[in-house]
C-alpha cells in the first residue's frame, strides 16, 4: 500500500510538471503571434508609407 501511495504521489507531481510546461508553452506561442502580427503590421504600414511618399515625388 505504502508502495501505491508514492507511485501515486511521483505521479502526480510529474503530472503537475508536465501541464505547468504544457502551459507555458501555449502562452509562449500566444504571445510570439502577438508579437509576429504585431511587426507584420508595422512593417505593412511602413511599406504604405514608402509607397505613398514614392508616388508623390514620382
Amino acid at each position: 500500500m505504502a508502495n501505491l501511495i508514492l507511485f501515486v504521489n511521483a505521479f502526480l507531481s510529474y503530472l503537475l510538471l508536465f501541464v505547468l510546461i504544457v502551459a507555458l508553452v501555449i502562452i509562449a506561442c500566444v504571445i510570439g503571434v502577438k508579437w509576429r502580427k504585431s511587426k507584420d503590421a508595422k512593417a505593412a504600414a511602413e511599406t504604405q508609407d514608402d509607397v505613398a511618399d514614392g508616388a508623390k515625388t514620382a
